[in-house]
Parts: C-alpha cells; sequence; structure tokens
C-alpha cells in the first residue's frame, strides 16, 4: 500500500511540476500536453484519488484551484464519452465527497455546489450530441458551437450506452430530469437494436441506427455499455436495467464465450471474427462478481492473469489461440481493467492470488514504466520500449484500485456500519454509509446521495394540497395542478393578471431552463392549459 501510495506522487508531483495546466504530463520529455479538451484532466481525475489515500488538504487545495481555473465555454471538439466519463463524473464525485475531504460546503449540499454546477455546466454542453432521430449521440461535440456540420453519424456502443451513471446522478441532485432522460433514450436505442440473436455490434450510425461494425465481444467500444447496465441497475434499483445486462448475458455466454475466454463474433450470425482477448475485456470478472457470478469471474480472471505474467502487463490484443500478442498492438498504456477485477473480486472472496496480481502490478509498473518525470506509458511489451504519454486514468483508475486493493479498511469499502447524516433542503439524509458506485474512470458516487434532494411524495402532495386551498381563497379563475413525476417538481399555472408575482422566481431559473436545450420552449397558460396531453380552455 505504501509502494503504491509512492507511485502516486511521483507522478501527481511531476504533473503539477511540469504539465498542469495541461490536461496530461508527457514522462519522457517532462512537459504537458492537452489530449481531451484542455480542461487540466489530470487534476480533474486524481482529485478523489488524493481523498482515497487521506490527502485531505491537498483536495482541498485543487477544489479551489479547479473553480478559479476551469471554463467549458472553449472552441475545442471534445469526445462526448470521454468527458462525461473523465470530467463529468470527476466532479460529481468530488462533489459528493467534499464534505467528508473537510471542504467548507454551501448551504444546501449535495443538492448544490460549485463543483456540482461545474459537473452540471460541462453536461449541459454535451446535451446537443444527443439530438438525432434515434436519441444515440454523437461522438463528438464542439463546446461552444455544438455538433459540428460535417460530424460523422457513427458511434461506437459504449460511446452511447456510458452515460447513465453521471446523467442520472446529475437529474438527482439537480432535479433536471433532461439528463437522465436521454441517457435512458440512448440505453434503449441500442437495446431496441441489438440483433436477433440477443448481440450489438461495434459501432453504429446514430442518424439510420445502422449497424456499421458487426463484430460483436465484451471489449473496446462495447465494454462499458454493459458495465452501466449493472452499474445503473445498482445505483437506481432499476429491475429494468438489470433484466437487458442479464438477457445480453445469455447471449454473450452462448455466442462469445470459449473455456473462460471470450471472442469476438459476427453479430447476426454468431461465427467468430477475432479470436483476440483485448485488454479492456479484463473489467468482465469484476463485472460478474457485481452480480454475484463468483465462479466464472474467477475462472476467467485467472486466464487474464496469465497473460500478464507472461509479459508484466497485459498487450492490447492478445490472440488466444497462437498465445501471443497482436502486430501494432503490444502496448500497455498502465491502464486499470485487471486490477480494478482484482479489487472487486478480492472484497468477495478474500483469495491472496488477488493480492499476488496487485504486487506483480506494482512491480511491474516500476520496473519497466517508471522514468524520472512519472510513469510512462509502455509502446511494447516485448522490448519495453516506452510512449511519452502518462494518461490520467493512471491516477484516476490505476492507483486508486491498487490502493484499494491494498487498503481493506478505506472509506470507500464501508459496510454501513458507519455513516453521516446530513440536513438538506429536503429533509434529513444519510451520507457515506459505503455501497459506492464506480463510474468507469473509477470514480465513485455514493449512491445515497441520490435520494438526498427530492421530497417525498406525500410531502409533495401536502404542499400542492395547501396551494390549491390558497388559491380557491382568491376570486379568480379555477386553476388546475400538475402532478409530475418527479417529486418537488409540482407546476402551477395562474392567468395572465398573476403572472407578475412569478416573474421573481422565473429569473431565478430562466438560466437553468433556457439552457435546458432538450426542453420544449414553455408556453404562456394565460388561454389554456395542458395536463397529461390534455388540452383544457380556459372556462373548462
Amino acid at each position: 500500500r505504501e509502494r503504491v501510495r509512492a507511485m502516486f506522487y511521483h507522478a501527481y508531483e511531476h504533473y503539477l511540476d511540469r504539465a498542469f495546466p495541461y490536461d496530461e504530463l508527457r514522462p519522457l520529455t517532462c512537459d504537458g500536453q492537452d489530449t481531451w479538451g484542455s480542461f487540466s484532466l489530470t487534476l480533474i481525475d486524481a482529485l478523489d484519488t488524493l481523498l482515497i489515500l487521506g490527502n485531505v488538504s491537498e483536495f482541498q487545495r485543487v477544489v479551489s484551484v479547479l473553480q478559479d481555473g476551469v471554463d467549458f465555454d472553449i472552441d475545442v471538439n471534445a469526445s462526448v464519452f470521454e468527458t462525461n466519463i473523465r470530467v463529468v463524473g470527476g466532479l460529481l464525485s468530488a462533489h459528493l465527497l467534499s464534505k467528508k475531504a473537510g471542504v467548507e460546503v454551501e448551504v444546501g449540499w449535495p443538492c448544490s455546489g460549485p463543483l456540482l454546477r461545474m459537473a452540471e455546466e460541462a453536461a449541459r454542453k454535451l446535451l446537443p450530441a444527443f439530438q438525432t432521430p434515434t436519441g444515440m449521440p454523437y461522438g463528438t461535440v464542439n463546446l461552444l458551437h455544438g455538433v459540428n456540420p460535417g460530424e460523422t453519424p457513427v458511434t461506437c456502443t459504449a460511446g452511447i450506452g456510458t452515460f447513465i451513471v453521471e446523467f442520472a446522478t446529475l437529474s438527482h441532485l439537480t432535479g433536471d430530469p433532461v439528463f437522465e432522460d436521454v441517457a435512458r433514450k440512448a440505453l434503449k436505442a441500442l437495446w431496441k437494436n441489438r440483433s436477433d440473436i440477443g448481440l450489438v455490434g461495434n459501432h453504429i450510425d446514430v442518424i439510420t441506427a445502422k449497424w456499421v461494425a458487426q463484430d460483436a465481444g465484451i471489449g473496446a467500444g462495447v465494454d462499458s455499455y454493459f458495465e452501466y447496465l449493472v452499474k445503473g441497475a445498482i445505483l437506481l434499483q432499476d429491475e429494468e436495467l438489470m433484466s437487458m445486462f442479464l438477457e445480453y448475458n445469455k447471449a454473450i455466454k452462448n455466442y462469445t464465450k470459449f473455456d473462460d475466454w471470450y471472442l469476438w463474433v459476427q453479430m447476426y450470425k454468431g461465427t467468430v471474427s477475432m479470436p483476440v482477448f483485448q485488454s479492456l475485456e479484463a473489467y468482465w470478472p469484476g463485472l460478474q462478481s457485481l452480480i454475484g457470478d463468483i465462479d466464472n469471474a474467477m475462472r476467467t480472471f485467472l486466464n487474464y492473469y496469465t497473460v500478464w505474467k507472461q509479459f508484466g502487463g497485459l498487450p492490447e490484443f492478445y490472440n488466444i489461440p497462437q498465445g501471443y500478442t497482436v502486430d501494432k498492438r503490444e502496448g500497455y498504456p498502465l491502464r486499470p481493467e485487471l486490477i480494478e477485477s482484482a479489487m472487486y473480486l478480492y472484497r468477495a472472496t478474500g483469495d491472496p492470488t488477488l493480492l499476488e496480481l496487485g504486487r506483480d502490478a506494482v512491480e511491474s509498473i516500476e520496473k519497466i514504466s517508471k522514468v524520472d518525470c512519472g510513469f510512462a506509458t509502455i509502446k511494447d511489451l516485448r522490448d519495453h520500449r516506452l510512449d511519452n504519454r502518462m494518461e490520467s486514468f493512471f491516477l484516476a483508475e490505476t492507483i486508486k484500485y491498487l490502493y484499494l486493493l491494498f487498503d481493506p479498511h478505506n472509506f470507500i469499502h464501508n459496510d454501513g456500519s458507519d455513516f453521516d447524516v446530513v440536513m438538506t433542503p429536503y429533509g434529513e439524509c444519510i451520507l457515506n454509509a459505503g455501497g459506492y458506485v464506480f463510474n468507469t474512470e473509477a470514480h465513485p458516487i455514493d449512491p445515497a446521495a441520490l435520494h438526498c434532494c427530492r421530497k417525498r411524495k406525500e410531502e409533495q402532495w401536502e404542499v400542492e394540497d395547501l396551494m390549491r386551498e390558497f388559491y380557491s381563497l382568491k376570486k379568480t379563475k379555477k386553476f388546475t395542478f400538475q402532478r409530475t413525476s418527479h417529486p418537488g417538481e409540482g407546476e402551477s399555472a395562474e392567468n395572465s393578471e398573476d403572472a407578475s408575482s412569478e416573474k421573481g422566481e422565473e429569473k431565478k431559473n430562466s438560466k437553468k431552463s433556457s439552457r435546458s436545450l432538450l426542453s420544449c420552449p414553455s408556453q404562456s397558460f394565460n388561454s389554456k392549459l395542458a395536463v397529461l396531453g390534455q388540452v383544457f380552455l380556459d372556462n373548462t
């Protein structure tokens, strides 16, 4: 554990000294570069890792640096997927951990706060990508201008199905349902377009819903779609998402699984198209452990671990029949997936083999990858040549999962015996009781927080009854109230002569509503009122 801590600071301090405010450190030349959009990405990605390592003072310092220094109003083409998992996910996680880290939170936290506002601002910049006939998003968006006119409509499956964790969290905390709505619509569009044998391909046209790449598997281009069906189901206690995953799981076992390896197959026929193992697939045993399939998870994990022992890392592609790397895919960019699975499986089983993988990872990374200015991507595992890049996920995920593997008493592993009670504008709320759900960039989301920022339905109805009484005293026209699907969001409508009294409230909310890109423009209700799609005239 202490060696992992030292690895973190060797990388983190050199990023701060040599690369900040750029996105990433270039460890061979000891300078920085922007990669995903000029957000000081490594700083956002490493923020919750600081707290997991117990460094509250640096967490507090970075929070204030980010508030002052990060701007999303920039003319940059950004990956919708990467911005969501790294920036939105990182900011949401840090927001929910702020109080634990000793940050002085504002009144109303966790339903408000500067990091939450930043996460919402970043997510709003991504919403134009979802404005397609299918609801499946474009892969790239310009943060200033929206989707570029010539943007390719082809997006990978993971780039469509990896939003529900962050976007549902955002909707629950802010009260704006648009984020969760677009994420769900995208998930369901993929489900609707699965093949007759129950598989999804690799890339799809988001305008026509035609599959462009028809390879089906659990790895690159598909991986986090399956992960988010499970994690979304756990986070939201959503049976529909879990049943979707379990259906996919049957098809994956039927068509892609051979001797505890998973191959790539043609999505319509089920015939093998690529007998390769990709390093990104190593998340799968961890995901299996989350649904309780421990035996299968361990067998697949041990297959993957044999590849690690062969090379001292996982090559991007590994040819299973030949037992060797694939040409031009021999690198290891310090990915976390096998360590992630080891962490989950160790929590489930306590099997010491999993600690051995963790030790092997520490040894390999220190021996092969460590340089004066940090840790470098391994360009080729056969001869240990290095590349001049240290991806932000090294600090966000690889180090975090390694540390959590060796730190059984970390607050992240809380079993519910310890918790905090927080007062919010909506009542009492339990936080930090454990059960954290990691997004696909290893940013932990506290599932209890999703229940903090909504009034209970009964309370909402009481308020509506009081308002009805209040308005019935007025000798004006009758009013109808709409009971909304989101508690605490009941709306009232009045005739135009009373509208002026609402202007102050409208002003407060105007910024939010005007930027809700997927909402219909609000219409005046002085002549008619629509309730659940039915239109009532004045004299109804």
